[in-house]
């Protein structure tokens, strides 16, 4: 596509946010760069990159310029996680999950249902409003006064039910949300000391594995 060159659909804003979204796919650029390869003003680019920012569609580097956001990275997330949710349900026994944020919500994308007749798991697809529960505590930034790497909840969800949860860090924004739940009369004495460092320990895991893809394809294009 040509400098300044917009497909159009007859969605105006949509047609200019996807373009900005297919220049920063092929390199990285900055507010005035997008500008004047799209041919829009720097007003204009700036209130759509703002959007898109919000959306977690873009993500901005400490220079000022624009990559494609953690939003296009779940369903790779889920993908590698898988493996390592499986280990931690396996050594734990109680049921895990990967959550992302999506705006004032939750969402699961991946779901590792504990074998045990009783238990705490949510399927796939559930959305949870923020800010119930230690993931959602997690995907909104907040850290343990104490310096643990990890969040527990304890009936904050639901009675009886609770959780510990540990961020998944990607370019210094918090991504994702490892989540092991589960009755609380088996998590005594507590789901942070019983299983906290565990579940830290796999939330870096899909941290290093998510980074390994992705430096990956340019570690082979050189």
């Amino acid at each position: 596509m040509a400098q300044g060159e917009i497909f159009t659909t007859g969605v105006g804003v949509l047609d200019r946010a996807v373009a900005i979204l297919d220049r920063v796919e092929s390199r990285a650029m900055g507010t005035s760069e997008l500008a004047r390869e799209l041919g829009l003003s720097v007003s204009t680019t700036h209130r759509l990159t703002g959007a898109l920012l919000a959306h977690k569609l873009l993500r901005r580097d400490p220079g000022g310029d624009f990559h494609l956001g953690p939003r296009f990275t779940t369903a790779a997330i889920a993908d590698t996680a898988r493996p390592i949710l499986e280990e931690l349900q396996a050594a734990t026994r109680e049921s895990v999950q990967l959550w992302v944020r999506r705006a004032d919500h939750r969402l699961c994308v991946l779901s590792v249902e504990s074998d045990e007749e009783l238990r705490a798991g949510l399927p796939v697809g559930a959305m949870i409003p923020l800010p119930q529960g230690s993931a959602a505590r997690v995907l909104l930034g907040e850290r343990d006064p104490g310096g643990a790497a990890w969040l527990e909840s304890r009936a904050a969800r639901a009675p009886g039910v609770g959780s510990v949860s540990a961020p998944v860090r990607l370019h210094g924004e918090t991504v994702a949300a490892v989540c092991l739940s589960g009755p609380l009369h088996r998590l005594d004495p507590g789901p942070g000391l019983l299983f906290g460092a565990r579940v830290a320990a796999a939330a870096q895991q899909v941290e290093a594995a998510v980074r390994a893809g992705d430096a990956a394809p340019a570690a082979s294009a050189g």
